[in-house]
């Protein structure tokens, strides 16, 4: 029996507190994490139009390291990469899609701000690319530097921080301009190819995308300019510890398997490891992963299908790939990035 107190129910076994609802019940609501376990499948939210983050494949198949993120999380939840729904959405929607539960996650090349961590009721989880936007222009425009866009007619997507970064600087730097606003990526990166404006602005890694697929890649340069910081991850809504604890956890395992130096391939030989840091990572010792609802071997889950952030990098934007971006910020911490997980302990 509990002892009734102002904030919620105290059990005298436990001493788990239990938050009371408007009418004085006991608030009993289900985490998003319990709900998605129970439907058998992940609902992750992505553009599927950015290659090497999330890009459709003529086969259907999704490609890119976001798309791979959410198979990191439904490997995590299910021991199965494929079990996650892609959603395409828009850079406007795609916030109400979160908000109204039409999907689980979003991993959507989104900038960290603010506003959609508190006015918008997001959780971001952990960066996992450290980006910056920039301006792509064709090369038989003779434009070098950012000055040369005085009066020029740039493309850029409507609702987003680009389109408010782009003001913002230009304005800041006395340059002129006339924004063409579209509302979906397709549409920007279609006019600029129509000639309908004389450059493009993006965060500068889906400038470098975008370029692989156009007619003639060579004809087209980025600017060097760095307009804003854009540190780009997941999110979800902003109501339900549990699901974002679980969400953050198994984003950090994908750094910490890097740092650690636990790969797809060398899963099985780290198993047998005398490291203690490495058995309670893979759930061998410890209750880590019990402890947040999941699996004790969510991370080993995600490495085996995976792989570690390094892995999925490299195979989706990495040296053997057309777009060859180095890692620069986005390699580990003591390689000379920003990358780091907190202890898994």
């Amino acid at each position: 029996m509990g002892l009734g107190l102002g904030f919620g129910l105290l059990n005298a076994c436990t001493t788990e507190v239990v938050p009371l609802g408007q009418d004085g019940t006991a608030n009993t609501k289900l985490s998003q994490l319990d709900a998605i376990l129970g439907r058998g499948k992940l609902i992750c939210g992505v553009s599927g139009e950015v290659p090497g983050f999330s890009f459709v494949e003529g086969t259907g198949k999704y490609t890119g390291l976001e798309a791979d993120l959410c198979r990191a999380v439904a490997s995590a939840l299910f021991d199965d990469p494929e079990k996650v729904e892609y959603r395409n959405l828009g850079g406007k929607e795609r916030f109400k899609a979160l908000q109204t539960g039409e999907i689980d996650l979003l991993i959507r090349s989104t900038t960290w701000t603010i506003s959609r961590d508190t006015e918008m009721g997001l959780e971001f989880a952990p960066t996992t690319f450290y980006d910056g936007q920039g301006i792509m222009v064709r090369k038989d425009s003779k434009i070098k530097s950012i000055e040369g866009m005085k009066n020029a007619t740039i493309c850029v997507q409507n609702g987003t921080t680009t389109q408010l970064n782009l003001a913002e600087q230009l304005r800041k730097r006395n340059i002129p301009y006339k924004p063409l606003l579209f509302e979906d990526f397709n549409s920007t990166y279609n006019a600029y190819q129509a000639g309908r404006c004389v450059g493009v602005s993006d965060d500068r890694s889906a400038l470098a995308a975008r370029r692989t697929i156009l007619p003639n890649p060579a004809d087209h340069e980025l600017l060097d300019v760095a307009l804003s910081k854009e540190p780009l991850g997941a999110s979800v809504k902003n109501d339900d510890a549990k699901w974002f604890d679980a969400v953050k956890w198994m984003i950090f395992a994908t750094i910490e398997a890097e740092d650690l130096g636990i790969t797809s391939k060398n899963l099985s030989q780290q198993a047998s490891s005398n490291n203690s840091e490495v058995k309670r990572f893979l759930g061998i010792e410890g209750d880590l992963g019990k402890n947040m609802g999941l699996s004790n071997d969510f991370a080993a889950r995600i490495v085996k299908h995976v792989g570690n952030y390094a892995e999925i990098y490299d195979r989706n934007l990495g040296p053997n790939t057309v777009f060859n971006l180095p890692r620069g910020l986005n390699r580990l911490w003591r390689d000379g990035g920003l990358l780091y997980s907190p202890p898994f302990r």
